[in-house]
C-alpha cells in the first residue's frame, strides 16, 4: 500500500512504558470505532513515503482522541522510541461510509467550487486542520482563499459533477483580493486641509 491508497489515522506521540507500548493521538471523531482495528501502517522513515505495516495487539482508548497502542512485536520502550513523532496510516477502502450529505476531505480536493450566488470560483487544493477549526483552501483569480468548513458555509458535495456548493459570507474574497486596503476613512491619506491644521 501507498500513500495515496491511504488515510491519516493520527500520530505517535511518545512512549509508555518500558513494554513498547505507544501513545498516539487519532485524528477521528469516535476513538471507539478504532477499538478493533487489527493493523496500522507507519511511515518509515518519516518522509520517505514508504508505509510498513504493523500489526496491533491492543489500542486502548485514554482522555480526547488520545490511545494507549502496542504493536506487534513492538515489545522494548528502545524499539518503542523508534516509532516517536511517526504518523500512523489506514486504508482508503477502510474508511467508514458517511451519511449522504457528508463527504471525507479527499474525496473533494480537485472539485469546482460553486457559489450559491457568484457562481463557479475555483478548485478545492487542500484542507488545513486547524486545533481551533478546519480550513479549505481554494485557488481563485491567483490567490488562495481559505473557507472554514462549517454547516453554515458547506453546503454539499456532488460526486457526478465534481462540485463543492458553497454559500460564502459577503466580503470574504475581497479579504483575499485587496489584503492592503484601507478599512475605511481612518487610514486613508490626511487631506490637506488636515495637514494645514497642524
Amino acid at each position: 500500500m501507498n500513500l495515496d491508497e491511504s488515510y491519516e489515522l493520527g500520530y505517535v506521540v511518545k512512549t509508555h512504558g518500558l513494554r513498547g507500548q505507544l501513545v498516539a493521538e487519532l485524528d477521528v471523531d469516535s476513538v471507539d470505532d478504532y477499538r478493533r482495528v487489527e493493523e496500522v501502517f507507519v511511515e518509515r522513515p518519516a518522509g520517505s513515503g514508504k508505509l510498513h505495516r504493523f500489526g496491533v495487539e491492543r489500542l486502548t482508548p485514554q482522555a480526547g482522541t488520545r490511545v494507549l497502542l502496542k504493536l506487534k512485536t513492538v515489545d522494548r520502550i528502545e524499539d518503542a522510541e523508534l516509532f516517536r513523532g511517526l504518523k500512523l496510516y489506514r486504508p482508503l477502502v477502510d474508511l467508514p461510509e458517511l451519511e449522504e450529505d457528508q463527504f471525507y476531505f479527499h474525496e473533494v480536493v480537485g472539485y469546482a467550487v460553486v457559489d450559491a450566488n457568484l457562481g463557479p470560483l475555483g478548485t478545492v487544493e487542500s484542507f488545513y486542520e486547524l486545533p481551533e477549526q478546519v480550513l479549505l483552501a481554494m485557488r481563485y483569480q491567483g490567490q488562495e482563499v481559505l473557507i472554514p468548513v462549517v454547516d453554515e458555509l458547506i453546503q454539499h458535495a456532488d460526486e457526478d459533477t465534481k462540485e463543492l456548493h458553497v454559500t460564502l459570507p459577503d466580503g470574504l474574497l475581497d479579504i483575499y483580493l485587496n489584503p492592503g486596503a484601507p478599512d475605511d476613512e481612518d487610514d486613508a491619506e490626511p487631506s490637506e486641509d488636515a495637514q494645514a491644521a497642524k
